[in-house]
């Protein structure tokens, strides 16, 4: 499917969704004001607890698992009910909470994207967790056993405070076919793709033997801006000023990076697709080299053991020979419960769905970074796992160059992600001057940002 078709996608009926309610949102989020402290539950005490997740709202392994630790939280806490409510898929999740919060009725907890962060603790009216639970109930929720990863722990922190858990999320991952490789005249197990330069190489020679594009990037296509913010940066640019005030991705970096994915599409390597397309085409066996997030580990799993063909997973390539930078995607847990006793069933669930149990499912079944990644080290409940799925090893290794998903200010965030993919979609696919678009859409996103 041809990327333009899908300019009018998910983000920008986000990006209206939000505009569209942000100008009373602020005086709907004034009544969720933290709490003084956590309340404790009577033993006998019932409650009943709404959980929205965009997780639910994808069939198969991905609702699946968190339905099935859904139903164990509940047997273990019987007196709390949990109603999973998967996320309105037009609007976001974050559009989706806002609605309710203007309504009077928003979800206890959600699952929000980490490009949601800075609008979920200044206008949407997440719970300070600082404040409800103190720092010694973070630090018992990050420690434990399994501690989470340090740089993972702070991920959903505001302005100092905690807003939220780091849930799932994952990093970039090379993902090839090797058996389109081996066809083409090349060893996987040599072959280097350790730059981009070496990849573009590789996918050339596979072209030439197929006939077709041989690879596809969905960091460069709306939706991929959490994966495209760790190419800018591996490349030495950003999308915005340390202190959160400038936008930088009209940068001469930032344009050099667009211009190295211009040149494979002029080359004919680098398909055009929208991501639902590129992952889709990838698992039937169609491309050899795509790039998007581990946590479609499960699907291409059974797509090489359906079409015959060996999957293998590597880090993210280098520009030259600059550092690796990788940028998570994923999400948070935030607390929407102003109600005494759904905020203390929902920090239970939390601290479940953030357990050492819970990433073992989600990481088994889905794919997702177990954040606790100790888990995976020699006599955690994942070394054996880890040993026999190696494709996991990549993920893991780049969470220690991690640098986060930056979210932008204000209510505009959404609408400033699609400038910015508009402007790469036409500088790489449309013929558009890498130059004069990616300069043009700074400006207009630095408008929406003050």
């Amino acid at each position: 499917m041809n990327t333009r078709t899908r300019r009018v996608g998910l983000a920008s009926l986000a990006a209206l969704s939000i505009a569209a309610l942000s100008g009373c949102a602020g005086a709907a989020a004034t009544g969720a004001a933290p709490a003084a402290g956590l309340a404790q539950l009577d033993d006998d005490q019932k409650v009943e607890i709404t959980f929205e997740s965009y997780n639910l709202s994808n069939a198969g392994i991905w609702s699946d698992t968190i339905n099935s630790l859904l139903d164990e939280f509940m047997t273990e806490h019987p007196n709390i009910t949990v109603v999973g409510q998967p996320s309105d898929s037009a609007s976001g999740t974050a559009a989706s909470v806002q609605k309710q919060v203007l309504a009077g009725d928003p979800p206890d907890v959600a699952q929000l994207t980490f490009n949601e962060l800075d609008f979920a603790a200044t206008t949407l009216g997440a719970q300070n967790l600082t404040a409800l639970v103190g720092e010694d109930g973070l630090d018992e929720e990050f420690g434990g056993e399994y501690p989470y990863h340090e740089r993972a722990r702070t991920l959903a922190d505001w302005d100092g405070q905690t807003y939220g858990l780091p849930y799932v999320f994952s990093t970039p991952i090379l993902w090839i076919d090797e058996a389109k490789f081996e066809a083409a005249g090349l060893d996987p197990a040599t072959v280097d793709l350790s730059t981009w330069d070496a990849v573009a190489s590789a996918a050339e020679q596979i072209t030439a033997s197929t006939g077709a594009p041989s690879m596809s990037v969905t960091c460069v296509v709306t939706g991929g801006s959490w994966c495209m913010q760790g190419l800018f940066r591996s490349n030495d640019a950003q999308v915005l000023s340390d202190d959160r005030s400038t936008i930088e991705f009209g940068s001469d970096s930032a344009i050099d990076t667009v211009q190295v994915f211009r040149d494979m599409y002029d080359d004919g390597i680098l398909t055009n697709e929208d991501s639902t397309s590129q992952y889709e085409a990838f698992a039937q066996g169609k491309t050899a080299i795509h790039v998007n997030t581990s946590a479609l580990q499960g699907a291409f799993m059974q797509g090489s053991q359906a079409g015959g063909w060996t999957l293998d997973a590597r880090p993210l390539p280098a520009f030259d020979d600059q550092p690796v930078v990788p940028t998570n995607s994923g999400s948070f847990l935030a607390m929407f419960a102003s109600d005494p006793a759904k905020q203390a069933a929902a920090w239970e669930l939390m601290q479940w769905m953030t357990s050492p149990r819970a990433y073992e499912l989600i990481s088994t079944e889905i794919g997702y970074l177990p954040l606790r990644t100790t888990l995976t080290e020699e006599g955690g409940p994942l070394y054996d796992w880890v040993e026999k799925n190696p494709l996991v090893k990549p993920n893991l290794a780049q969470l220690d160059d991690l640098e986060p998903w930056v979210s932008y200010p204000g209510d505009s965030y959404a609408q400033v992600d699609q400038v910015l993919a508009t402007a790469i979609e036409e500088s790489i696919f449309y013929g558009a001057d890498a130059k004069d678009a990616m300069t043009d859409a700074a400006d207009r996103a630095q408008e929406l940002i003050k």
